[in-house]
């Protein structure tokens, strides 16, 4: 920690020998003085200081300027003023202006020394309690991700434990909840950090292009391929590889997966060579991987595989309590982008972001924001800023307990499609081909509809 600076003025040269003399005293100082004020007030203004010992009554820049200067240029410099006997009533008035103590002269240099052991204690105290205030504060962020609610606080810890275990991790939730976030946050709390972080969208990339890009080509592997090159797996060597939408992947690149998973090599499309690879996984989707397991388009293997530890991550509707904390972040940060004022969000407007259902989740409301804060310059923002299709879904905002839109369409949709298949079947007698040749859906689709609204085709016919 860096030694407390301390500067002296007097206009008195005894007075400041004194004074440095007994300071010097003191461990892990550094004291500096100065008989011209005027001097001083620059030294002020251009320099830190935790401690500064001015007498009141001096020519030029008089104590109480220089109190008043020190306060204004840094809240938390101490001020210890020196005073004669008759200016006790003057040092008392400056302690209301912010002087931290005051002393009298004459005085015995032990006393000056205890003062300022004093107040360079209460110095220490007052950093103590800034850094704790800004560790309580930032108890519900972890890098860019924010939530005080218990899922949100059970990731976090999650995090915090699995990022030095250097095992394969499965990242779950809905698109927009920020499992990008959490794959960056696990890699630059490993010891990995200092290497490469690789993210790849399984759902961006063609199909007859993942295979080289995951593992790279040999010059002519195939048309086009002109010269070598490294795929994304060779490059985050010693990193972290993170496969975005792993259920989007193609079950022939899911065998290839799974085989560098076991064993950690991996051969460049056209080559011959097999090179060892340190490279840690982390996955992330979506899908409900054991509904995809189960109809055969995901490997049950690879999901235990990468399934060594698992991250659920909440959707926006099931951590309304961190609406306003997102919110809070979102405006200040855009505000910046967007080289405007600080902007908030007044209550009201604030109650229709809570009951609204966001099925964009966190990614949905970021967008919600910056398009209000484009098209209105209120601040703070009122329910009349936000978009008119945010306002209608989220319903009556008030303390009512009926349900709101999606949940009434959904509903509407459920008895939609029982009524529509009820009806279908029975036209039909119960002949699925004939009722999916209607209803225009595949065979297969229909059977699965059927399923899932509990009917069966024999109850219908004859």
């Amino acid at each position: 920690m860096a030694n407390a600076r301390i500067l002296v003025v007097d206009d008195e040269p005894g007075m400041l020998e004194v004074c440095v003399d007994t300071l010097n005293d003191l461990p892990d100082t550094d004291v500096l003085s100065e008989q011209d004020s005027s001097k001083a007030a620059k030294l002020l203004l251009s320099e830190p200081w935790d401690i500064l010992i001015t007498d009141i009554k001096m020519p030029g820049t008089d104590g109480i300027e220089l109190l008043r200067l020190a306060r204004r240029q840094d809240a938390e410099t101490l001020v210890l003023m020196l005073t004669a006997y008759p200016s006790v009533e003057t040092a008392v008035a400056s302690m209301k202006l912010g002087a931290a103590d005051y002393i009298t002269k004459p005085f015995l240099p032990d006393d000056l020394q205890h003062k300022v052991e004093r107040l360079l204690i209460e110095k220490k105290l007052q950093e103590e309690n800034r850094l704790l205030r800004r560790q309580v504060k930032q108890d519900h962020r972890m890098g860019e991700m924010i939530g005080k609610c218990p899922p949100m606080q059970k990731v976090f810890e999650t995090i915090r434990r699995i990022a030095n275990a250097d095992i394969d991790v499965l990242i779950l939730g809905e698109t927009g909840t920020g499992k990008e976030l959490v794959a960056r946050n696990i890699h630059q709390n490993s010891n990995r950090k200092n290497n490469n972080f690789v993210p790849i969208d399984c759902g961006a990339i063609p199909q007859d292009l993942m295979e080289s890009e995951f593992f790279g080509h040999e010059k002519g592997a195939f048309t086009g391929a002109a010269q070598k090159n490294m795929g994304l797996l060779e490059f985050a060597d010693k990193g972290t590889f993170f496969l975005d939408e792993i259920g989007h992947l193609p079950l022939k690149l899911q065998a290839k997966l799974l085989r560098v998973l076991q064993e950690r090599k991996i051969r460049r499309v056209g080559g011959n060579r097999e090179r060892e690879i340190d490279v840690r996984i982390i996955a992330a989707t979506s899908l409900d991987l054991e509904k995809e397991i189960r109809e055969e388009r995901f490997r049950m293997d690879l999901y235990h595989r990468i399934n060594v530890a698992q991250v659920d991550l909440p959707p926006l509707r099931k951590r309304v309590e961190d609406i306003p904390l997102l919110v809070s972040h979102f405006l200040e940060l855009q505000s910046w982008q967007l080289k405007r004022d600080s902007i908030e969000m007044d209550p009201e407007a604030l109650e229709v972001l809570k009951y609204y259902h966001w099925p964009g989740n966190v990614r949905e409301l970021q967008n919600v924001l910056k398009k209000t804060l484009v098209m209105t310059q209120n601040n703070p923002i009122g329910v009349e800023d936000l978009p008119d299709d945010i306002i209608t879904a989220a319903g009556d905002y008030s303390e009512s307990e009926s349900a709101g839109f999606f949940e009434l369409r959904d509903q509407h949709i459920a008895d939609f499609e029982k009524q529509y298949f009820a009806e279908l079947l029975e036209a039909h007698k119960g002949d699925v081909t004939k009722a999916a040749e209607q209803a225009k859906i595949p065979r297969g689709t229909m059977y699965r509809l059927l399923k899932k609204n509990n009917f069966d085709p024999a109850d219908f016919r004859p």
